[in-house]
């Protein structure tokens, strides 16, 4: 392995049913280092939040002149979407000094507009993969070593084009998103399997109250508020289906928290918030708006928007947009009491990303408080 241009082509395994790009990126930047050292990196085990284990076979790796990299060819399992067989490059570059720098190459977009996880000017790499890929690479170094990862996505620019990336502020190429590890986004029997078993654990050890969170962002904002995380239950975009197991599993109470541009759509009535059966987001923002008190110049900046994280924000700093969002989340609670046959009370918070909260209904935190106590009881039990 002594030329900088020697390929490898491997041939790993995958015991996953399909996995994000945050973790092909990961699995990519620790195959490189093990190339470098001579050792096996025909796959890597990856180590997920929550504990659990992915293995992500490795497409091939080669040596670079400051170092190597690997490439992992994207399985999108059941969520087949343009990333589906892109071909995810990590190259890294150890360093004398410690810590782990990631950046985007080629192919990885670049964030353009406020509103979304990262901050205008930087790589498109979200917080969960940056963290996933640093973790991973911790053990893989000695004592006092560090690197410099890039990550690129040969094909991603012209993917990018066949997404609605580019209308939401990411140029140039396709984020690194996902740090869960497997990506079933569309499979009812996985994500809605996972949520039942999650709500009827749940309700077996005797809880009558719940959060329901629509997603990873959602339960972060959960944390933060102090709901208990053994409280907390991720319906990913199945609202329906999480409503209706709640209330036949005799669930009396809840709260929901989740992203504004989700909970925009629960509001104005959807149940499946996958943004192939149904969006709505900015239109139900614009009639809540008209409600209070916004004229038509106004209405027709939050239609013309492409963010609604990025134009709920700019509103709920006037006092018709405070009331309009206020309006959104009593309009969550009416759904959710409309298709959960015996909850008694739901509370609502919404917010916009980083952690900013928007709105939220009058007993939100008074349910909290419940959910907490319940939480201890059952511990103690």
């Amino acid at each position: 392995m002594s030329q900088a241009d020697q390929t490898v082509p491997l041939n790993g395994v995958s015991t996953t049913k399909g996995f994000t790009t945050g973790t092909a990126a990961a699995a990519a930047a620790v195959a490189a280092v093990r190339f470098m050292q001579d050792k096996n990196c025909s796959c890597v085990n990856l180590k997920l939040p929550g504990s659990a284990d992915i293995i992500i076979p490795i497409t091939g790796c080669r040596l670079t002149e400051k170092g190597a990299e690997a490439w992992v060819t994207k399985d999108g399992g059941d969520d087949t979407d343009v990333t589906n067989g892109a071909v995810i490059v990590s190259s890294v570059e150890v360093r004398d000094e410690g810590g782990i720098t990631v950046l985007g190459g080629p192919g990885v977009g670049v964030v353009t507009r406020p509103g979304l996880p990262v901050p205008p000017g930087r790589a498109a790499i979200n917080a969960g993969p940056m963290a996933l890929i640093r973790k991973s690479l911790e053990t893989e170094f000695p004592s006092g070593k560090g690197a410099s990862v890039s990550i690129s996505i040969p094909d991603g620019e012209e993917l990018a084009k066949r997404t609605y990336n580019p209308r939401l502020g990411i140029v140039g190429g396709l984020p690194i998103v996902g740090a869960a590890g497997a990506a079933h986004h569309s499979a009812l029997d996985d994500a809605g399997g996972a949520m039942k078993s999650d709500l009827q654990n749940l309700s077996e050890s005797g809880a009558s109250a719940v959060c329901l969170v629509p997603g990873n962002y959602g339960r972060r904002m959960a944390i933060i508020l102090g709901v208990p995380e053994v409280m907390i239950v991720n319906i990913n975009n199945l609202v329906g289906d999480a409503l209706s197991m709640a209330g036949n599993l005799g669930f009396e109470k809840l709260v929901m928290i989740g992203q504004i541009g989700k909970l925009s759509k629960i509001a104005a009535g959807s149940l499946d918030t996958h943004s192939s059966k149904s969006d709505g987001r900015l239109e139900a923002l614009a009639a809540y708006a008209a409600l209070y008190g916004a004229n038509r110049e106004m209405i027709g900046e939050i239609l013309n928007s492409t963010m609604a994280d990025e134009v709920a924000s700019r509103i709920a700093r006037t006092e018709w947009g405070a009331e309009a969002l206020s309006e959104l989340v009593r309009r969550v609670v009416r759904t959710a009491l409309s298709a959960a046959t015996g909850i008694v009370e739901c509370a609502c918070q919404t917010f916009s990303l980083p952690d900013r909260e928007l709105s939220r209904t009058n007993n939100t935190d008074a349910l909290i408080e419940e959910i907490k106590a319940e939480a201890y009881t059952l511990k103690r039990r």
